[in-house]
């Protein structure tokens, strides 16, 4: 049986150019914030149809905090991206983790079912047994 999905769909949006995410000092230690994202929408990259779901974001602050405006010019530059939703949530996991540096972080994206399927991903940081965040970036 030909496989249907190639590893350069697997890569697909991992590398791609996003907008920064702005951060501004953090005034208080020991809290957590969570911010929901309701209208994420990405593309398959193999079926060019959209993902549509809600993306939350739950971290505890360090020095620094998340710039809500920044972070929604950053999430909608996913809107024409070929993207799988898996990689969607470890992006953003990746690319908020490198901005911010918390103490700890949860991206999770529940995605609106396609075709009876309901999925959803969640990634933690810090990731268990690693010290970085994959390729380096944070």
């Amino acid at each position: 049986m030909k496989r249907v999905y190639t590893d350069d769909h697997a890569q697909a949006g991992l590398s791609h150019p996003l907008p920064e995410i702005e951060t501004w000092p953090n005034q208080f230690p020991g809290y957590e914030i969570e911010i929901r994202m309701p209208e994420f929408t990405s593309v398959c990259p193999r079926t060019g149809l959209p993902d549509h779901g809600e993306i939350v974001i739950r971290y505890v602050p360090a020095k620094l905090c998340l710039e809500l405006k920044s972070l929604k010019m950053y999430m909608l530059e996913y809107r024409n991206l070929g993207i799988f939703q898996e990689n969607v949530v470890n992006r953003f996991l990746e690319d908020v983790v490198r901005a911010v540096k918390p103490v700890s972080l949860t991206v999770t994206g529940e995605f609106t079912p396609r075709g009876g399927v309901f999925s959803k991903i969640s990634a933690s940081w810090p990731r268990p047994g690693r010290a970085k965040v994959k390729r380096g970036r944070a």
